[in-house]
């Protein structure tokens, strides 16, 4: 016998489904079950979810200018809320829970029509489109790094971090060893769940111009998108160097951990996930986002001497390569890094936004939760 059914919203991105994965693990162990709403991109994720049901709901965005695209975005998204509708009157969740992207839009204004409590999940540190339309709707707000004493809604925000997936809390168990002068050092590459083109041309260039002594040190771990793979693992065979090179990584948590230097997009996921571990980061905020948001998300990290953030316009080859040498170089500074990004980590997140579900689902106010806190 179950507590009831939380039923929770996600794009079918990691950045959106990794801390919605962190909650449901944590959502189980209190005895509820978990049904998950998302679209046909959650595919490669869905075998580790731990949802008793998932179902996918018509949505679209509305980015367009085009006035027949903007209909047909409409009229999809109407759809699905009516979708939605009939699944929350058939599940009859205690309460909805939004993580962010335009699948979450159907089932939570479904819910708000409907009368169930809702609440929505923030990563970022600039809250998403989806997540502002939904804002001044739900119950309540969870943020990663949203303030709980600034902005528009600030009353009914609580900064309970980001979840972490159960992988992730395992390899912060991991301390931090340096790379000292002719021992191994790991360097681990990534874009984000779907990869970056941007360091599948510029990490193995930037390797080519170290001097041979520090690159035979090299054991690479670099993401690449699937186009990108012959070319990586082109340049990398050229330098003659050990690398696992691919896609995706299904042990990327431990592949961190296991980590000198994180090389990485600032994603809020992969932010909250650096940090939990404690490795220190070379940080390039996706540039050309809507929001900015992965600028402010590695912000926050670099401001506790946890890593060191660097504008792709301004990442020449050159000084990927300086870097890296400076790096290698230099283990106390890394560990220093490494201490100073742990420090700033929040294990408990997925714990905080269980208890902030639990006494949303219950009825509470966000202020009577608040004050149990306090």
């Amino acid at each position: 016998m179950t507590k009831g059914i939380i039923m929770l919203a996600a794009g079918g991105t990691g950045g959106h489904l990794f801390p919605a994965e962190a909650l449901a693990h944590e959502l189980k162990a209190l005895g509820y079950s978990v049904h998950l709403v998302t679209d046909s991109r959650a595919e490669r994720y869905a075998g580790k979810f731990p949802a008793d049901e998932i179902h996918v709901v018509p949505s679209a965005t509305i980015s367009s200018k085009n006035p027949m695209k903007i209909a047909s975005s409409l009229w999809t998204l109407w759809s699905g809320i009516r979708i939605a509708g009939r699944l929350l009157s058939k599940v009859r969740p205690k309460v909805v829970v939004g993580f962010g992207g335009y699948p979450t839009i159907p089932p939570l204004l479904a819910a708000v029509r409907a009368g169930i409590p809702s609440m929505i999940h923030e990563q970022n540190a600039v809250m998403g489109r989806a997540n502002k339309a939904l804002a001044n709707r739900v119950k309540a707000i969870a943020g990663g790094f949203l303030p709980e004493t600034d902005g528009p809604y600030a009353a009914k925000t609580v900064t309970t971090g980001n979840p972490v997936r159960p992988a992730v809390l395992e390899a912060a168990k991991v301390p931090y060893q340096p790379s000292r002068e002719g021992e191994e050092f790991r360097l681990v590459v990534f874009g984000g769940s779907q990869g970056a083109q941007y360091f599948s041309k510029s990490v193995p260039t930037a390797i080519s111009l170290l001097d041979d002594s520090l690159r035979s040190r090299l054991r690479i771990t670099q993401q690449a998108r699937a186009e990108d793979m012959p070319m990586v693992e082109g340049c990398i065979a050229k330098l003659e160097m050990e690398a696992d090179i691919a896609p995706f990584f299904t042990d990327m948590a431990d592949r961190i951990a296991k980590a000198h230097l994180v090389i990485c997009r600032s994603g809020a996921s992969t932010v909250s996930e650096i940090a939990v571990i404690g490795r220190p980061a070379i940080l390039v905020p996706y540039p050309y986002a809507l929001d900015h948001d992965q600028a402010a998300n590695a912000a926050a990290l670099a401001a506790t001497g946890g890593a060191k953030v660097i504008a792709q316009a301004e990442l020449s080859t050159e000084k990927l390569s300086k870097i890296l040498t400076g790096a290698m170089n230099n283990p106390d500074k890394l560990a220093g890094m490494a201490a100073s990004a742990k420090q700033a980590g929040k294990p408990d997140a997925a714990r905080l936004l269980a208890a902030m579900v639990e006494a949303i689902a219950s009825g509470s106010t966000i202020a009577q939760f608040k004050e149990t806190r306090s």
